[in-house]
């Protein structure tokens, strides 16, 4: 078996990944699937942190078009990443792996406030960390909350778990001609405006040299496969 090339990632997942088939809310099976998925990385050594978002509960901005502010509709998203990440912490310890929830808001019945040394000293201890709430700030997604907190704790990459392989020129969604695009570097992610993650997230990384992976969730064994640098997905580096 191949040896993992990361001792510490941070991995960043869509609150939309955990609706599964579902328009909405959180379907039981693919929480434990993605618990399945984070054990099968903690056991062969890696310490691993985790950034979920709140899509598939609140989404900020469709909101605000609504005529609710930005700021309100921002903080009832951050706390659609708290429900998302007790749901996983949950999951998670339901399959034997201790884990701790750190929030940007304190809420100290509900889970611990972000410090970063404590987050570090889980980590170590081979505790699953997962980060709620964002960055604690309105106008900021979960990309750029991800991207903040794996250079905080030192992760030596960002992985970006998605619907499809990677990143592509157009949505192959839409677009059968759309190319895989392999290896990119940030600032070509830039220019196109390639809709990988935002572009606050993309600049951080880029300014941080931050390695970030982007691959296909719903594939097994995809996340341990990018730790132990298979060929698979897209990178983004320099």
């Amino acid at each position: 078996m191949k040896q993992p090339q990361y001792k510490r990632i941070l991995l960043k997942l869509s609150g939309e990944a955990l609706m599964g088939n579902q328009g909405f809310g959180i379907d039981p099976d693919m929480i434990k699937y993605m618990a399945d998925e984070i054990r099968s990385v903690i056991d062969i050594g890696v310490q691993i942190a985790i950034v979920v978002g709140g899509g598939n509960i609140f989404r900020g901005i469709a909101a605000s078009s609504f005529g609710m502010d930005r700021t309100s509709a921002d903080h009832m998203g951050m706390l659609a990443t708290v429900i998302n990440s007790i749901a996983l912490q949950d999951a998670l310890e339901r399959k034997g792996v201790q884990t701790r929830v750190q929030t940007a808001i304190s809420m100290h019945e509900v889970a611990e406030p972000f410090i970063v040394r404590r987050a570090v000293r889980h980590l170590e201890k081979g505790r699953a960390v997962i980060f709620a709430a964002g960055t604690g700030s309105p106008y900021f997604t979960t990309d750029t909350a991800a991207a903040l907190r794996a250079q905080e704790i030192h992760a030596e990459i960002l992985l970006k778990a998605t619907k499809v392989d990677g990143i592509y020129d157009a949505d192959p969604a839409s677009n059968k001609d759309a190319r895989f695009i392999k290896r990119i570097s940030y600032m070509e992610v830039l220019e196109r405006q390639l809709k990988v993650m935002d572009m606050t997230a993309i600049s951080l990384a880029m300014d941080n040299q931050l390695p970030l992976a982007v691959f296909n969730l719903h594939s097994p064994g995809n996340i341990r496969k990018v730790i132990c640098g298979e060929d698979v997905g897209t990178r983004i580096c320099n």
